[in-house]
């Protein structure tokens, strides 16, 4: 079944429904969304040639002319690759190329990115959504819409690319049937979704939270993009008062931005229905600090690009219990399996261990992607007896809720023992001084690697290492505990709020290996 079913649904049913907004002002009610979505669909084919299976970039930020752009995409039966707005013109170039785009809808500076290598670089097609090539595609069809392009349920609908850490990028291909699984999911063990609901695109629509739109274009509920096109603290609690029942997705440092932003304004989250936190570790001392400020409007997903916002959900019911050693111990995890798939821990050979044990984290389930784009030794290595390999460690309570460890690749080995940065940054983040902190692996001749911890303080705190020490000595084994603190202003962050362990990495690095 094509996805862009869904928006024609509503159409039908709620044609009046606000359907877009930027800001608290409404650019279409659902019939005038679906008509525009039909419209591109129609220039897409006839005056493109777009043929169904083609892919079809989105390179740009936040707009509502984004969501017209994707159900135009596919209205026509065509792939959405949408691109990170953050990205070089040579890396969308690279992607564009690698997906053998036919065409690219941009704006503003990412066109200026992608005419600086356009003399180097094979580009698709480009349309500007600002332009008056745009206007002309999306004036409204007269008449009956029409059915969408017919889709099975294998056929790709969002070609998304990972984030290349190390090497290219590589493409995971998401189906119709990944999209429509993920978001009956959605209502099955995430959150409620309602007509009189707004979901708020405050990250980027290129990843997660564009994801969202699906089970919302389902029941008619209004998608709003902030008027600054991303997430502003301020910003957001404005629209809660302004517009109600807001939904959104946040990375756990967006999360403490918007605590930071409600104490100080002496607010609770007035008009926030929901905040769906992912996409990195939720440290339990922040997530407390944030229920303690707004109360019970958090529910948590993980999932990974391969198997999108559907490996395992920690529901509003469970953040309520705050008082006993088992909540506490629950609202630290990452919550069970979600309904449409199955979750396992697995040692190096891919069996299963016991429940309580340490193990890579494996997936299996209708939203699980196809594979990688073109690259079937990638896709070999990640799926196996139809297990995605998620490349995550974690472990399972005999109830099966999934306590994340860490990233496989962030594990520190120091003298033959394995330490979790996880571990030690929850530790130290309950100190009053520690305001945002990051646990990295530094080589050492003679252990292996040093544990290194680079600290943010909060305004105004002034902490030393030795009472650093102390706290972690406190909480955690004596061989845990950092070997070096580093101060920092702020940690380097993603264009999604995850903080780049990486980049702290190449620093240590070119620094050479500890003295």
């Amino acid at each position: 079944m094509n996805v862009a079913r869904w928006l024609l649904a509503s159409a039908h049913l709620h044609p009046e429904a606000p359907a877009l907004l930027c800001g608290t002002t409404v650019e279409a009610d659902y019939a005038t969304f679906a008509r525009r979505a039909a419209a591109i669909a129609r220039a897409l084919t006839t005056t493109y040639g777009v043929a169904p299976g083609d892919r079809i970039g989105v390179f740009m930020t936040n707009r509502t002319r984004y969501l017209e752009c994707l159900y135009g995409i596919w209205w026509a039966g065509a792939a959405a690759v949408p691109v990170n707005a953050k990205l070089h013109g040579r890396e969308a170039a690279w992607i564009f190329a690698n997906a053998e785009t036919r065409l690219a809808f941009a704006a503003d500076h990412t066109l200026e990115a992608l005419a600086e290598v356009a003399e180097s670089e094979s580009l698709p097609q480009l349309v500007d959504v600002d332009s008056a090539e745009f206007e002309a595609m999306r004036t409204l069809v007269n008449g009956p819409l029409g059915e969408p392009c017919p889709r099975e349920a294998d056929d790709l609908a969002w070609l998304f690319y990972t984030s290349g850490t190390t090497g290219r990028p590589k493409g995971v291909m998401l189906s119709h049937g990944n999209m429509v699984a993920m978001s009956l999911a959605y209502l099955a063990d995430v959150d409620t979704a309602r007509p009189e609901d707004a979901i708020v695109y405050a990250a980027p629509m290129s990843h997660g939270a564009g994801l969202y739109n699906f089970i919302h274009v389902r029941v008619a509920a209004r998608h709003v993009v902030p008027a600054s096109g991303g997430f502003d603290a301020d910003e957001v609690l404005d629209l809660g008062h302004a517009l109600g029942n807001l939904t959104f997705f946040a990375a756990p440092t967006i999360v403490r931005r918007l605590t930071d932003a409600a104490k100080k304004r002496g607010e609770t989250g007035t008009g926030i229905k929901t905040i769906i936190y992912g996409g990195a570790p939720m440290y339990l001392a922040d997530l407390e600090e944030a229920i303690a400020v707004m109360g019970q409007r958090f529910v948590q997903i993980y999932g990974q690009g391969e198997s999108p916002m559907t490996i395992t959900a920690l529901a509003r019911a469970f953040h309520a219990d705050t008082a006993t050693p088992t909540g506490r111990a629950r609202l630290a995890s990452v919550g069970t399996a979600q309904s449409v798939v199955e979750v396992r821990i697995a040692d190096a050979s891919g069996a299963p261990v016991p429940a309580g044990e340490t193990g890579e984290i494996l997936v299996k389930g209708s939203p699980v992607m196809l594979g990688y784009w073109r690259n079937p030794k990638a896709t070999a290595d990640a799926i196996r007896d139809g297990w995605l390999f998620t490349g995550d460690l974690g472990r399972l309570d005999g109830d099966g809720f999934l306590t994340l460890t860490d990233r496989s690749k962030d594990v520190i080995i120091s003298g033959g023992t394995n330490i979790y940065p996880r571990e030690v940054e929850e530790a130290l983040l309950t100190h009053p001084a520690v305001s945002e902190v990051c646990v990295v692996g530094e080589p050492d001749p003679e252990w292996g690697e040093n544990v290194v911890a680079y600290v943010v303080t909060a305004p105004g705190a002034d902490v030393s290492d030795t009472e650093l020490d102390a706290h972690c000595l406190a909480h955690i084994a004596r061989f845990k505990r950092p070997k070096r603190y580093e101060r920092r202003e702020e940690l380097p962050k993603s264009n999604y709020g995850k903080i780049l362990k990486t980049v702290l990495r190449a620093e240590i690095a070119a620094r050479g290996t500890a003295s």
